[in-house]
């Protein structure tokens, strides 16, 4: 599905109009510096991104290798590394990986960061969001309605969703949802939420497709999770696919919006193809795709939202700096305290 997708885009779109749209068509005049490959860290996965990759690539000339994992253990990787990391770029799934090594980023040039709104990016200007990720509610719509689903996601610790939720608690964008909690609650509230979950015994899965896949399965009946999952399933497998999305009506961190980013590492010494390649994530091609083709929420208000989504102004949502949600430690530290990790 995935790279059917891509090649269709890839086509309709054009790669001389990419060559336009991202650098200016600089890059593809001058080809490229194919001796010194671009080197990317990525906590997303290559279903995600490879189709661009592989655009940048014939667009500029360049090569690009990429290390693909998830964003908590790459950060781990090049917090260990140090100055001798080969990465000239980290691309991760939330701001807390980016601002687990922000001493190792460089800040990026104004005409990255004004490529999105200031929410969207690091009030340091170390890195800058690339796509926007809600956090909702998946449900299975055999069991429930909208209606029956409660205001707050604080409400799912009530006993009567003993056995009927499913989460994946390593997960790093359900971490920093949890440290938004803390940022936004405190440490005690979240802790008494935290120990209501765990106390309802939840399911537990790798991943959020998984998740998804098991509340449409009837597994459990919710399940916390990014957006953008269930929109790939129903893609595939059509609208009886047995499961919606609930954003839910208070303003609370169960609804916070989220960034994938990019950081550039200090050390690169291939900062201009760097900068030429996050300039590209935050075209309006690179944008459409985002918003096309992976469900999520552009950035650039240059690319079209995608009308399977809600407007990100229609959705109620806390007030929280992404530049806070650093502390992925100490949320760790809490779910373990708490049981909801080992």
């Amino acid at each position: 599905m995935w790279e059917h997708a891509a090649r269709f885009w890839r086509a309709s779109v054009g790669v001389a109009a990419l060559c336009v749209l991202t650098v200016a068509g600089a890059a593809c005049a001058a080809g490229g510096d194919e001796s010194k490959p671009l080197v990317i860290y990525s906590g997303r996965s290559e279903s995600l991104i490879g189709p661009l990759i592989e655009d940048f690539e014939e667009l500029t000339g360049a090569k690009v290798k990429v290390n693909y994992g998830s964003t908590g253990p790459l950060a781990a990787t090049l917090l260990e590394e140090g100055n001798n990391t080969p990465a000239d770029i980290f691309f991760a799934q939330d701001p807390g990986g980016l601002g687990a090594v922000d001493s190792m980023l460089s800040e990026l040039p104004s005409d990255v960061l004004g490529s999105v709104p200031d929410w969207a990016r690091d009030p340091e200007n170390k890195w800058v969001g690339t796509s926007g990720r809600a956090r909702v509610i998946v449900y299975n719509t055999d069991a429930l309605t909208e209606a029956d689903l409660p205001d707050s996601i604080e409400d799912f610790a009530k006993p009567e969703w003993r056995g009927r939720i499913g989460w994946p608690p390593t997960n790093s964008s359900l971490l920093a949802m949890v440290t938004a909690m803390r940022q936004v609650w405190g440490e005690d509230r979240t802790r008494d939420w935290l120990e209501g979950i765990v106390a309802n015994k939840p399911k537990i899965y790798a991943k959020n497709t998984p998740t998804v896949a098991a509340v449409a399965a009837g597994e459990v009946d919710v399940g916390f999770v990014n957006h953008y999952y269930l929109h790939r399933f129903i893609a595939e497998e059509g609208e009886s696919f047995a499961a919606r999305n609930y954003y839910t009506r208070a303003a609370d961190p169960g609804s916070v919006i989220l960034v994938a980013g990019v950081g550039l590492l200090e050390r690169s010494d291939n900062r201009e193809l760097a900068i030429q390649f996050i300039k590209f994530l935050l075209s309006a091609s690179g944008q459409q795709f985002f918003a096309s083709q992976t469900y999520e929420f552009p950035l650039n208000d240059q690319a079209k939202p995608n009308n399977l989504l809600p407007a990100l102004d229609d959705i109620t949502k806390p007030s929280i700096d992404l530049g806070d949600l650093t502390d992925l430690q100490g949320t760790q530290d809490l779910m373990r305290e708490v049981g909801a990790l080992p």
